[in-house]
């Protein structure tokens, strides 16, 4: 696991994301060191608990900032984020666990972040078929800060 590296092409023959509770993502049988959130990894996923879910997610789509990196390489569905992009975090909404324009009403969670750690972002398919209001939303794969602090119930890896 030591030296495995989040890369723009690692992802490209992944279909789906394992999430174990030790702090690790394994994806073709490889190990890979991970953040998780502050409240650990939970089968039991409810919206803003802190924890990330437990268990096997396909990758749904890549998103990433155009005016910082190229295109990643992937066989997912791609597209460049916009500065009113945002995934909708209010199980009252029913856009809830979708992406919106941040302009809409209801709470978003903003997808242009300044701190690159949504340079490039996977969808993870965590309660999105179907969506069930308060099971969790905005479940990523991202890139991770130094030393691997706690996410907000995101799945982070360490920049390459």
């Amino acid at each position: 696991m030591t030296g495995t590296q989040f890369t723009a092409g690692w992802y490209k023959r992944a279909v789906e994301l394992l999430v174990h509770p030790t702090g690790e993502a394994e994806w073709q049988g490889r190990r890979m060191r991970c953040a998780l959130g502050r409240a650990g990894a939970h089968a039991d996923k409810r919206e803003g608990d802190g924890a990330t879910p437990l268990g096997a997610f396909p990758l749904r789509r890549v998103l990433y900032r155009a005016d910082r990196i190229p295109p990643p390489a992937t066989a997912l569905p791609l597209r460049p984020l916009r500065p009113n992009d945002g995934w909708c975090d209010d199980p009252q909404d029913a856009a809830y666990n979708r992406m919106v324009p941040l302009s809409r009403d209801g709470h978003c969670e903003p997808l242009w972040r300044d701190d690159g750690i949504y340079d490039v972002l996977v969808v993870l398919g965590h309660n999105d078929l179907p969506v069930r209001a308060g099971c969790g939303s905005a479940i990523f794969l991202h890139l991770a800060r130094p030393d691997f602090p706690p996410t907000r119930g995101c799945v982070a890896l360490a920049a390459g």
